[in-house]
């Protein structure tokens, strides 16, 4: 990979320099077009017990280069990339290169070492693995990779440690060659050394589990168990749990299963179960318990039946029963975590978060946002119909609005009402995993930022509020230029602007605002968005105040809405927020400058301090270095929608009025999720548009230049 600056460097120099040395050597040996000069020099060169006991330890060297042929040389090449690539980000170059080294010299000496003393024991399998050689980088490439994990923060530490833990050992229980026990003692000799090179000793004692965590193990053993069952049915292994006679093992395990479609069907339950565990299912987890116990069971009896006519066969009785015992063991020791009821039984279970709302339960909350308030100025839509509420039992203290898509229970803004915001989102967090959802909070203000990391929750930003203070605000200057242009064209044009509740206005004007509200819909064909973005509907709430730009002739040029804002502690009503935007197509050009700063004005003289332009959603005027995989998405689909809906034209628009930034925040507890996450956002966004229909705006979107400023803050310029 290659970075260019003022001068060009390479990023991953080692990474760089193993693919050419590799390359370099396969090519000259003739192992890239499978040469019988290299398979002999790979077959003289290789390292292991034989090579050790004539003396020949350069092998450790020499061997670690040689490569027999072109597949061979195609798998070491991925692993370099990847391996050696993820060692080298985390380790840095020189010191990467030596912890690579001491792995596969210790790996190499540590399995040699095992090796001789089991075969002294007269093993079959030990013997036949001692008399074989190795060839390549592989060995220490884990020990390198399993050592840079401990660099990774928590959770990803733990997952991608058992993911390799978990590749090597399946590699060594079924296939158990030489290279597959080289590879496992790079691992453990890795995890041991890796602690060190960070500035700290080796922890044996293993972190508590989540519930989530023991969900994952639960799952990944079934699965595990599943595959296992239908590959050691179609063909026997060479691990060192192979007996010598692999047709008593294929006996065996087909008087278990059946014939092959039968460990087919098998494999197929248990990936399915897999699934359901995963998802915290009860009744799932009793059946998955059930089976794995019936199928351990008639294991045991079959095999333990044929090692009674022949003992050599005793591998077949701890193969797959010893696999399913573990697995047993991990679904007992998980059962508080597989508590989650379904979706049915949620709907009927008081405080889910799957459950509807009802018309109670959103007047509730209307009355506590009004007797209490909250700390964000956007808290108004948290009352919007489409929402649920979770209170944590105490309605009268407070709630937190959230949806729940693609198996996310997406809190919306910062928890409302006098209860202390740590509790209730505790509460909302123990709540989203019993029923195997996972929690997060969009658009949350720094205060609730602050009390989610009290939780050990992360943050990243996500949008930018435009925020006035209605007390100091003047239109002086030339920076408010546009802003007095509009208001002297709109005097000249005798077009007024009237401010109260949308229901209140004469029909005539409603009529003509929900013509102007469907009409660019209608025209372009794209969908409407949701979550955070209001429309006629919510404008209608008697709580919501709307301007409205009308000439002498009593034509509605523009329209904007505005959401009360309720300061936290008391309820009292101290600004106002800014949610739709609509403008007539042929009228007025600056009717949003105009209605914006008439609306200012007559607030001002209300008596409140301050006016919410709300946020630009996907759209944020600085980002720092280091991008998230979410916020990488989220920039990219915020870049794909851009000519559509204008969401950073809107963003500079708003900067007319010279707003202070507040940052709004999206909080999570678990970086594993963000993928998940950036799914459950674009479906809050879209909710009626299907992947197909999504993926083509992006590409209509991609292919669509952007237009100007006005005509983007148009019949549906959308905002936070």
């Amino acid at each position: 990979m290659v970075e260019t600056t003022s001068h060009t460097h390479v990023r991953f120099p080692l990474t760089t320099a193993l693919l050419s040395l590799v390359l370099a050597v396969s090519a000259a040996t003739g192992a890239l077009w499978g040469s019988d000069a290299a398979r002999a020099l790979a077959a003289e060169q290789g390292y292991g017990l034989p090579a050790f006991a004539s003396g020949q330890w350069w092998t450790l060297l020499s061997g670690s280069v040689l490569l027999p042929d072109l597949r061979t040389h195609v798998a070491v090449t991925v692993a370099l990339v990847v391996l050696a690539g993820f060692a080298e980000r985390m380790l840095g170059s020189l010191r990467a290169l030596v912890v690579g080294v001491a792995c596969q010299l210790a790996g190499v000496l540590a399995a040699a070492a095992a090796l001789a003393w089991a075969a002294s024991t007269g093993w079959d399998w030990a013997v036949g693995v001692a008399n074989d050689l190795d060839l390549g980088p592989l060995t220490g490439l884990f020990g390198a990779a399993a050592a840079a994990t401990a660099g990774l923060a928590l959770p990803w530490r733990g997952r991608l440690r058992l993911a390799l833990v978990g590749w090597v050992g399946l590699t060594l229980l079924y296939a158990g060659g030489l290279a597959q026990v080289d590879h496992a003692a790079a691992v453990v000799v890795g995890l041991g050394v890796g602690p060190l090179c960070f500035g700290r000793l080796p922890r044996l004692r293993p972190r508590p589990l989540t519930r989530r965590d023991h969900r994952r193990l639960s799952s990944g053993f079934l699965a595990v168990s599943g595959l296992a069952a239908a590959v050691s049915s179609l063909s026997p292994v060479g691990g060192p749990l192979a007996g010598p006679e692999p047709t008593v093992r294929v006996l065996a395990v087909h008087a278990v299963h059946g014939p092959p479609g039968g460990a087919l069907l098998h494999g197929l339950v248990f990936v399915v179960l897999a699934r359901a565990v995963y998802r915290g299912s009860r009744h799932a987890w009793w059946v998955a318990v059930a089976v794995t116990a019936a199928v351990t069971c008639g294991q045991v009896a079959v095999t333990a039946a044929l090692f009674a006519a022949d003992h050599s066969c005793w591998p077949a009785l701890v193969d797959n029963a010893a696999l399913d015992l573990v697995g047993l063991a991990v679904l007992l020791a998980g059962h508080r975590a597989c508590a989650v009821p379904s979706r049915r039984r949620s709907g009927l279970l008081r405080g889910s978060l799957l459950r509807p709302a009802d018309a109670a339960e959103h007047d509730a909350a209307v009355r506590c946002l009004v007797a209490h308030g909250a700390s964000s100025r956007l808290a108004w839509m948290t009352t919007w119909p489409e929402n649920r509420w979770f209170t944590g039992g105490a309605a009268d203290r407070g709630y937190l609005a959230h949806r729940v898509h693609a198996g996310v229970a997406l809190g919306l803004g910062d928890p409302v009402g006098a209860g202390d915001p740590v509790e209730l989102l505790a509460a909302f967090a123990k709540q989203a995993r019993r029923e195997g959802l996972v929690p997060c909070l969009f658009a949350a203000t720094e205060p609730t930022r602050v009390a989610a990391h009290r939780l050990g929750w992360t943050s990243l930003q996500v949008a930018e509020e435009a925020v006035i203070d209605l007390v100091s605000l003047d239109f002086r200057g030339r920076v408010w230029q546009y802003v007095r242009t509009a208001l002297n064209q709109a005097s000249k044009r005798g077009i007024e602007v009237h401010l109260g509740p949308l229901a209140g206005m004469p029909a005539r004007w409603r009529t003509q605002v929900e013509t102007i509200s469907t009409q660019w819909v209608e025209d372009k064909g794209l969908p409407e968005l949701g979550f955070t973005l209001g429309g006629v509907e919510e404008a209608l709430d008697p709580h919501v105040r709307v301007s409205l730009a009308v000439d002498a002739d009593g034509v509605v040029h523009g329209v904007t809405s505005w959401m009360p804002i309720h300061r936290s502690g008391d309820g009292r009503l101290v600004g106002w927020t800014l949610d739709v935007m609509r403008r007539r197509p042929d009228g007025f050009r600056g009717v949003m400058e105009l209605l914006i700063a008439r609306t200012c004005l007559e607030l001002r003289e209300e008596g409140c301090t301050v006016v919410s332009l709300s946020a630009a959603p996907l759209a944020r005027t600085a980002a720092d270095g280091t991008r998230r995989p979410v916020e990488a998405f989220l920039d990219r689909l915020g870049a794909q929608l851009e000519p559509l809906y204008g969401f950073r034209s809107l963003q500079g628009f708003k900067a007319k009025f010279q707003p202070r930034a507040e940052p709004l925040h999206l909080l999570y507890p678990d970086e594993a999720a963000l993928p998940r996450i950036g799914v459950a956002l674009t479906r809050a966004y879209l909710p009626s548009t299907g992947w197909f229909e999504l993926a083509g705006l992006l590409r209509h979107g991609a292919g669509r230049a952007p237009s100007a400023v006005h005509d983007r803050v148009g019949p549906r310029a959308p905002s936070i």
